[in-house]
């Protein structure tokens, strides 16, 4: 094949559906039954639905056998689900996750076909599946991709609502549509997914001189009806579980205060997202630099949008991300995976102002300076683990410089050399090259880095438990909060200090703080011991 003719080669693969299974493998899919479970997210919710079907309770989950009042029930159930076809395992735990981001690129789909066309479709979905948070949560045993899902249903239902009411069509089964998706989000995450549809429709609607459509549409009492329907019920039977203890911990504390404060030193800064930005739509955000601006030229200026033919698709697509990013930006806790919420909408917007070969290496400079900065990861790991004196830091640094010591001196290099090789292409259009590099990056992601590091950081964690669980007896943790462990040794963990004849999980580091605490006479005897992590026996003393 002639050079000349590559690039139209690479479109058509690119706009075929097997570029869209191929995202689907690689970066939902790729490792996601091997790698063991992370901490301390996926294993606590891996370990509150394994412990939720221990006790035949499917109302109240518990964690290491106190309550756990984070999320509302229904990612627990999803998980149940799989977990009871597939057993305890990662990807029993991790299966709705991909599922649920799997329907979330389908629906994304659907919507781009309804108000653009095919190829917007189709790039929209390569770009959502393909950038670095996304990839992310659909391989994580955590309620995001199922949230994300439910968002994403509910905008695209708003939308569909203000263009049927619009065009005299009816809107009856889109409101019904809107406000079970608005329930079945609310069941997975609680008030933040029924906050951000009504917030942006209410900004949209009044903008386009649609306030009465807004009005009927919020007081269409049967939708609410059936919001009711879906989420009252377990909510009673939570209340008649445990009484109002969900409601303070949850409601009050995992939404209220949570906004208010800042929670295990997660962010709070204004520009926390400014910063983050990159890393969660990498290797996209450079294509998000070249063609911002023409976005909101083309809301402002024109009379005439992309799709509809009066701006008002970009105009809903630039205010949701707006009030997401605004309103986490002014939180107390904030968390990258947060801003994803916002970037659905970035997403379409990205496929219809895809760039042919216009601004490019505004487009592609954070890409490469991403690549080198993976390039450079053997070194900076090495280099880190040699100046730490903390010996926590210094287990973990030393692992992971080992780990990434082999093939990966090479191997990450070779990504940020495709990265240019893309750059400098000029035959080839930006939006194909930044896509190829998005293949590339989910590939280097799922089968280079993440092997390497979550062997280090969560290795040990579950070879301990497989330890402990064939040792048998009563196991407690000191001042180490790994859940996954209870995953894997598939017993609750409580943490306290330990006595005569339990064993005990701790950090290696903490170890002379157990022995202080045990009664005079006992003493620890390591049954493990690797890198961070240390599971012991505590015995009496052998006196000579």
């Amino acid at each position: 094949m002639s050079a000349s003719r590559l690039p139209v080669a690479i479109e058509r693969f690119l706009l075929s559906p097997i570029s869209l299974l191929l995202v689907v493998a690689v970066a939902f899919v790729l490792n996601a039954w091997s790698l063991p479970l992370t901490d301390v997210d996926e294993g606590a919710f891996s370990e509150a639905t394994r412990e939720m079907m221990a006790r035949g309770n499917l109302v109240s989950p518990t964690l290491n056998d106190a309550p756990r009042h984070d999320k509302p029930i229904l990612i627990y159930w999803a998980q149940a689900a799989s977990v009871s076809l597939l057993g305890v395992s990662e990807i029993g735990f991790r299966l709705p996750s991909i599922v649920f981001a799997v329907l979330w690129m389908l629906a994304l789909y659907r919507f781009c076909l309804r108000h653009a066309d095919r190829r917007t479709a189709q790039v929209a979905a390569l770009v959502m599946g393909l950038s670095l948070a996304v990839g992310f949560i659909a391989k994580a045993a955590i309620s995001d991709a199922l949230l994300n899902l439910f968002i994403a249903l509910s905008m695209f239902g708003i939308y569909d609502v203000f263009c049927a009411d619009r065009d005299g069509k009816p809107t009856r089964r889109l409101l019904f549509y809107t406000y079970a998706m608005l329930g079945l989000g609310f069941l997975t995450k609680g008030p933040v997914a029924v906050f951000f549809p009504l917030v942006v429709s209410g900004l949209f609607f009044i903008s386009a001189g649609a306030w009465r459509s807004w009005l009927r549409a919020i007081f269409f009492w049967p939708g609410w009806l059936l919001f009711l329907a879906i989420v009252v019920p377990w909510h009673v039977a939570v209340f008649l579980d445990q009484g109002d203890a969900f409601f303070r911990g949850f409601y009050l504390k995992h939404n209220v205060n949570r906004y208010a404060n800042t929670f295990e030193g997660h962010g709070g800064k204004w520009y926390y997202y400014l910063v983050v930005a990159p890393f969660v739509l990498m290797p996209f955000f450079g294509w998000l630099l070249a063609v911002g601006g023409k976005v909101l030229r083309q809301i402002r200026r024109s009379p005439l949008g992309t799709v509809r033919g009066d701006g008002l698709f970009e105009r809903f697509l630039v205010l949701w991300f707006i009030v997401v990013f605004a309103f986490f930006s002014s939180s107390g806790t904030q968390l990258p995976h947060y801003l994803l919420y916002g970037c659905t909408p970035v997403f379409i917007l990205l496929a219809l102002y895809r760039p042919e070969f216009e601004r490019r290496w505004l487009a592609y400079l954070p890409l490469i300076l991403f690549a080198l900065l993976l390039a450079a990861l053997p070194e900076i790991l090495a280099v880190a683990a040699s100046k730490t004196s903390k010996p926590f830091e210094k287990f973990l640094l030393d692992g992971l410089a080992l780990a990434f010591s082999d093939s990966a001196r090479w191997l990450l290099p070779l990504f940020a050399v495709a990265a240019v090789v893309f750059a400098v292409w000029r035959s080839l259009p930006v939006w194909q090259g930044l896509v190829l590099a998005g293949l590339l990056q989910a590939l280097v992601v799922s089968a280079v880095i993440a092997p390497r590091a979550i062997s280090v950081t969560q290795g040990p964690i579950r070879e301990a438990a497989q330890v402990a669980r064939a040792a048998g007896g009563t196991v407690v943790a000191w001042r180490i909060i790994m859940p996954s462990f209870s995953v894997y040794r598939q017993a609750a963990t409580p943490t306290r200090v330990p006595v005569e004849g339990e064993l005990v999980l701790t950090r290696t580091d903490r170890q002379p703080e157990v022995q202080a605490l045990l009664a005079p006479g006992l003493q620890m005897r390591n049954l493990y011991q690797k890198s961070f992590v240390t599971l012991a026996r505590v015995e009496r003393e052998m006196r000579p």
